[in-house]
């Protein structure tokens, strides 16, 4: 009987022994996934916090690039501003010297001309110092440097007066009141038309230095080019060719 009790005794220490070593071993197993668990987590935190950095430092840089990207835009704008301001004032400049011009031609002036010009069913080119008062009222839109009401002036004219000794050189200044706004494309197919219709006339050379221009500034580069040496090739000992000469070198 003692010896059964003392089998049971020993049996219940190993069991209890057996329980506290499986207990330490967990312990220690979840101390050790505990361990891993937190070095992992130091790990995802580190590499997030590197990959955050790279990000702001992708968005500094990318930033920067807009902001060169902006400033390179901002003085190109400049630049084309300044280059069409001075075409509009050299525009201007020329506008106001030509119409200075014919209010300073006499008759004398004008009966060379007619005198010059063959006999044609056309209406005769290139009289402006005739008078005519809605002509006159157009051409005085277009010294006020009113150009939309001169081309509306000189488009009405020219419907109501198709053969009037003006309506020649109205067709020559509302091209060029087209080109002051900046409406390229209808300057264009008027001093295209007025230099193939009327070759003869004195505005010829400067209705195809105009188309050049226009064509120029809508980019037409190659174009330009092109038709300025036919200026050239055309009317060679004009000074719209001498202009043209210059151009050229230019572009």
């Amino acid at each position: 009987m003692k010896r059964l009790a003392l089998s049971a005794a020993l049996l219940l220490t190993l069991s209890a022994c057996a329980t506290t070593s499986d207990i330490e071993a967990t312990r220690y197993q979840i101390d050790q996934v505990n361990r891993q668990a937190n070095a992992r987590l130091t790990e995802v935190e580190s590499k997030l916090s590197n990959e955050k950095l790279l990000e702001m430092v992708n968005q500094v840089e990318s930033l920067k690039a807009e902001v060169a990207k902006l400033r390179g835009e901002v003085e190109v704008a400049n630049y084309n501003l300044q280059t069409t301001q001075k075409r509009q004032n050299d525009l201007y400049n020329d506008l106001d010297g030509r119409l200075s011009h014919l209010e300073s031609a006499g008759k004398e002036a004008a009966a060379q001309q007619a005198a010059s010009q063959p006999a044609s069913s056309q209406p005769a080119a290139a009289t402006d110092t005739q008078t005519s008062p809605d002509y006159d009222k157009a051409l005085n839109l277009l010294r006020a440097r009113d150009f939309a009401k001169a081309t509306a002036a000189l488009s009405l004219y020219i419907q109501q007066n198709p053969n009037a000794p003006q309506a020649v050189d109205a067709l020559y200044w509302l091209g060029v009141a087209h080109t002051a706004q900046r409406q390229y494309d209808a300057a264009i197919e008027i001093h295209r038309r007025f230099a193939e219709q009327y070759p003869d006339n004195p505005k010829a050379p400067d209705a195809l230095r105009n188309v050049a221009n226009c064509q120029r500034d809508l980019g037409q580069v190659d174009i330009a080019k092109a038709t300025l040496k036919r200026l050239i090739k055309l009317y060679p000992s004009s000074s719209a060719a001498q202009k043209a000469r210059e151009q050229l070198t230019k572009m």
